[in-house]
């Protein structure tokens, strides 16, 4: 499963063309070893193979029109019988869309009739809408305004959803909660045998964000503890670490995006989330531009769309342009045919193809990670990220070389310019230049 067993030969080609084209990245050295990543890139078998043929082509289209159409409507089922009548109750009518189940996909939303580029795909009223005025403005306001230190948005969200789901048919929110999913596919979610078979590093990314998720639980529980004049039950019984993940994944993977909002009773971090019912059944593509934003004239989170969607074709809206990785950390899934994928080189990885014997090695990952240069070293489908190439470069360069950039990076570059010229710095570094007393004083002092 580490889909960067592929890239050894690949990347140890790399780092010699490096070497050997001294940095001239126009050269046809490097010009050629871009051609080589992009012929293992479409040679890989992985989930980034990606014809470039006319067939290929042909194939991709017929594949994406049977996921964007032959939906099945759902609009019968009781569960969005019941969505819709809340909704009507809360001044939201669709004419536009309805639910439906999709090959591919799974539940979405299918256009009634066909959109045209521009047109308002839907308009949910702000109050719809579940943010954090709907949670202080609920019998939690209470208990959240007095809490010290105040909550942050994303705890108060949580914590309504779980409170609100134990509350069963009582809740007003329950025709909402029904149509949202039982469980998650996230990687915190999964069981650490299965998180153990992913690729190296989102197997590293899956397992920060489990202990984030645990110590968020964790130092949360003495504020559900504070809560338990609400309840008849035990509060443990009620914020179990299962419900608050779930609740956890549902504002993670459904949240909109609203205007930075502060509010006294809840900690400084950003109010941006807030959940869509009905909105939030609109699946991602990363072929579909839209417009999506709250309006405040209208009072209403408005999505229009900015290509045209046939009659009984799937409608989409773009999450964003993340690799497939980044997906399956916040989403729970994969896209297939995704522009934006790319795999990812772990710092081992770029060590184990370069020369064993370079003594300044320790140094030279010391800068990257000093200037945020050992993460996300990416290659995508044209070949290595500029991040990439970057710390390559670093770490392919001679002593002499490295020299100059640490200097640049202390900031001392202009003061050793008033007692060496930039031939002589490197003169000084090959030992081959006389220094006198109180220049090498000074020269060890600043480096």
């Amino acid at each position: 499963m580490d889909h960067l067993g592929g890239y050894s030969q690949l990347l140890s080609c790399y780092v010699w063309k490096l070497k050997n084209c001294k940095f001239h990245m126009c050269s046809s050295e490097a010009v050629a070893t871009i051609w080589t990543i992009e012929q293992v890139h479409r040679n890989y078998n992985f989930s980034m193979q990606k014809g470039r043929g006319r067939t290929s082509r042909i194939r991709r289209r017929k594949l994406l029109r049977t996921s964007a159409s032959g939906g099945v409507n759902e609009s019968h089922r009781s569960e969005f019988i019941e969505l819709k009548k809340w909704l009507k109750e809360r001044k939201f009518e669709d004419r536009n869309l309805t639910p439906a189940y999709f090959p591919g996909t799974g539940r979405g939303l299918m256009s009634k009739t066909s959109l045209r580029e521009g047109q308002m795909i839907i308009s949910l009223p702000e109050s719809c809408l579940l943010t954090t005025d709907t949670v202080i403005q609920s019998y939690l306001g209470p208990y959240i305004t007095k809490w010290m230190p105040p909550p942050s948005p994303l705890l108060a969200l949580c914590t309504f959803l779980v409170s609100e789901k134990h509350a069963g048919d009582q809740s007003l929110w329950k025709p909402y909660l029904d149509i949202l999913p039982k469980s998650y596919t996230c990687p915190v979610c999964l069981e650490p045998e299965v998180v153990d078979v992913l690729p190296q590093p989102l197997k590293a990314k899956a397992k920060e964000q489990r202990a984030r998720v645990q110590e968020f639980f964790a130092s949360s529980r003495d504020f559900f503890s504070f809560l338990q004049p609400l309840f008849v039950e035990a509060i443990d019984s009620i914020f179990s670490y299962s419900a608050f993940l779930w609740a956890w994944c549902t504002v993670n993977t459904r949240a909109v995006y609203l205007r930075p909002r502060w509010r006294e009773c809840l900690s400084a971090e950003p109010d941006t989330c807030a959940l869509a019912p009905y909105l939030d059944l609109l699946n991602h593509s990363p072929h579909i531009q839209v417009k999506a934003a709250f309006n405040k004239e209208t009072g209403c989170y408005e999505i229009r769309a900015a290509s045209r969607c046939r009659k009984h074709e799937q409608v989409f809206i773009c999450y964003g342009p993340h690799d497939n990785q980044r997906l399956l950390l916040e989403y729970g899934f994969v896209s297939l045919h995704n522009p934006h994928a790319c795999v990812y080189v772990s710092t081992e990885m770029l060590v184990k193809y370069l020369p064993q014997t370079d003594k300044q090695m320790n140094k030279k990952i010391s800068i990257l990670k000093d200037h945020g240069f050992i993460e996300n070293l990416t290659f995508g489908w044209d070949g290595p990220s500029w991040r990439l190439l970057t710390a390559l470069k670093l770490l392919c360069l001679e002593t002499e070389k490295l020299f100059i950039i640490r200097i640049y990076a202390l900031g001392i570059f202009q003061s050793l310019l008033r007692f060496f010229s930039p031939g002589d710095l490197v003169l000084i570094v090959q030992g081959k230049y006389l220094l006198k007393m109180g220049s090498l004083a000074l020269f060890r002092a600043c480096v």
